[in-house]
């Protein structure tokens, strides 16, 4: 397996956001003793690895749905608001102290992960042939 198709793969995505994100919430929760961190931690890694596939997913299904100007920020800022909305959901029923604290991080990075990739795909369906047209 090269570097490339690696780097493409689900699988290590999903692993990247899950012990980053579940690292960044056991941080988070530093103060609020062992168990409260690691249960932070396991949620927000688990949220993380499964959003990380349902943000792409949704936003590809949304993209051709939507006209060309929409179809640069209507994708994303909808999946990133269910994106929110989960988070806060879950960390208040599993009794994250932090909620704040804990899904800031997840939702900046999932915010610019979401946007870039909409834009970069984007581009790829309406590509600009790269020459000045002559209006005069």
């Amino acid at each position: 397996m090269n570097i490339p198709h690696l780097m493409a793969a689900a699988p290590l995505h999903v692993a990247v956001g899950f012990l980053t994100m579940g690292g960044w919430a056991v941080f988070a929760n530093a103060g609020s003793g062992l168990r409260v961190m690691l249960l932070a931690g396991l949620v927000q890694g688990l949220i993380s690895g499964g959003l990380t596939l349902g943000l792409k997913r949704s936003v590809d299904w949304m993209r051709p749905r939507m006209a060309r100007g929409l179809g640069y920020w209507a994708p994303p800022l909808i999946a990133i608001c269910g994106s929110a909305f989960l988070l806060v959901i879950a960390h208040w029923l599993s009794g994250t102290p932090e909620i704040a604290a804990t899904i800031a991080v997840p939702l900046g990075v999932s915010l610019s992960y979401i946007f870039t990739y909409n834009i970069l795909r984007q581009r790829r369906a309406y590509p600009t042939s790269g020459r000045k047209e002559n209006h005069g």
